[in-house]
């Protein structure tokens, strides 16, 4: 068996808003509706997370200006995911909802605070995805005029987590006494200051509210880069992945495993998904001629647009493809954002033009096309070779995509009994690590 876990790749942001299938994310993406049709869906469906992205800017990286990030909707507008947490919570009983914080734009002892609190509201319920931010124009909105350098943001995000854990730990767990006679709701000397000095953070403690259903909530990590694998082997619970094959994702999973054990760690105690991008429909035919049809799509100039200020926000702000001829030389620089991504960007473009790169494949992990059956006999496949946790499933944020997959794919899933029919915990840590 494995797992499966949806990616909101725009977060609690506009959606795809115009095409067919879009219905009202034009004007309605900022209400939780649709947020709460997909979380309700999942669990049907018996998807173990649902995983926010977020970022907090209007880039203006492609072409030095916000006009393309505006007149697409590329990451902007968008909401602060984190109280959209509890809404979707309420509206289902077991799945649990993953929210992006930046160790740029939350301080530690926030966002262990916001956490711990949320671990209450959704009866432990609630992860984390922790990321150090990319832009440059996100960590001027949060006052950091200067610009970290890629393995400088790592450090930052290690010693975050760090803080941010010892808050968590800050009350031990038999600090709550509950005597009414006495009275005494809590131990004082079972709860403590952290007093952490660190370079760049200096945090007293102890949190002031008291640990969650979870204590610690589910911690998860998106970076593929050196020091995202090495973050997520030292901190997380469970991991994004993204991988072009089967042997790709088996030595990622070699990897990660090689660097848990360094870190006294085991091999089961970090879930990872492998992003998988389905066309789905009735024949192979018709599933084929989908995925054609997005392929060819990709010649449009709005499209090649889109895809230029993709190229240009992961270098965090460096690279503006704007000014490069489209027919000529592709910049192979890399920048100092998003340096995985943009790595699989540029992999083998040595002797390409800029527009052979913007309308060829994209690197948000594998393709998988066909009718559900086929699918679900390609992810077991997948599966076995690779030996790893579960996939993230990364489609259109609309209604027919989640019936596509909620009510097309995991029932396929199910009848091969390769996902779960049910959930035997009441948190989502329980439940990630139950097998």
């Amino acid at each position: 068996m494995f797992r499966l876990g949806w990616f909101l790749g725009s977060g609690f942001g506009i959606q795809p808003w115009y095409g067919n299938w879009t219905g009202r994310n034009m004007v309605d993406w900022h209400q939780p509706g649709i947020y709460v049709d997909l979380s309700t869906s999942l669990e049907r469906a018996g998807f173990d997370m649902l995983f926010i992205e977020d970022t907090a800017m209007i880039d203006d990286t492609y072409g030095r200006s916000m006009e393309g990030a505006l007149k697409y909707g590329m990451m902007a507008p968008k909401n602060d995911p984190v109280p959209l947490v509890p809404l979707l919570t309420a509206a289902t009983e077991h799945i649990g909802v993953v929210a992006t914080m930046s160790t740029t734009q939350y301080p530690p002892y926030l966002a262990a605070r916001s956490m711990a609190t949320l671990d209450h509201i959704t009866r432990g319920r609630v992860g984390v995805n922790i990321v150090t931010s990319v832009s440059h124009r996100a960590a001027q909105n949060y006052g950091a005029e200067g610009r970290f350098t890629h393995a400088e943001r790592y450090a930052v995000a290690e010693e975050w987590i760090d803080v941010v854990g010892a808050l968590w730990e800050s009350w031990e767990p038999d600090a709550l006494v509950h005597d009414q006679d006495a009275p005494l709701y809590a131990d004082h000397t079972k709860v403590h200051a952290i007093d952490f000095e660190g370079k760049y953070f200096n945090v007293r403690g102890p949190l002031n509210t008291i640990p969650g259903p979870q204590r610690r909530p589910v911690v998860a990590q998106a970076g593929n880069s050196e020091p995202g694998r090495e973050l997520a082997a030292r901190s997380a619970d469970t991991m994004l992945a993204l991988a072009k094959t089967p042997a790709d994702m088996k030595e990622l999973r070699r990897d990660m495993d090689r660097r848990l054990l360094a870190h006294g760690r085991k091999p089961q105690d970090l879930k990872i998904f492998f992003m998988v991008v389905p066309y789905i429909a009735d024949t192979q035919a018709d599933a084929q001629a989908r995925f054609d049809r997005k392929n060819a799509a990709k010649q449009d100039p709005d499209n090649i647009a889109r895809r230029l200020w993709e190229m240009s926000f992961v270098t965090g702000g460096v690279v503006d493809y704007s000014k490069y001829d489209l027919d000529g030389p592709v910049p192979q620089e890399i920048g100092n954002g998003e340096t995985t991504t943009a790595r699989a960007f540029l992999e083998g473009t040595a002797q390409k033009t800029l527009r052979e790169v913007a309308t060829g494949p994209s690197n948000y992990g594998m393709n998988m096309i066909g009718t559900p059956d086929a699918i679900a006999s390609q992810m077991d496949e997948a599966m076995q070779e690779a030996g790893g946790d579960g996939f993230l499933i990364y489609g259109d944020m609309t209604r027919r995509a989640i019936s596509e997959i909620c009510d097309g794919l995991s029932p396929a899933l199910r009848r091969r009994q390769l996902i779960r029919d049910g959930y035997a915990h009441k948190t989502f840590r329980e439940n990630l690590l139950d097998f």
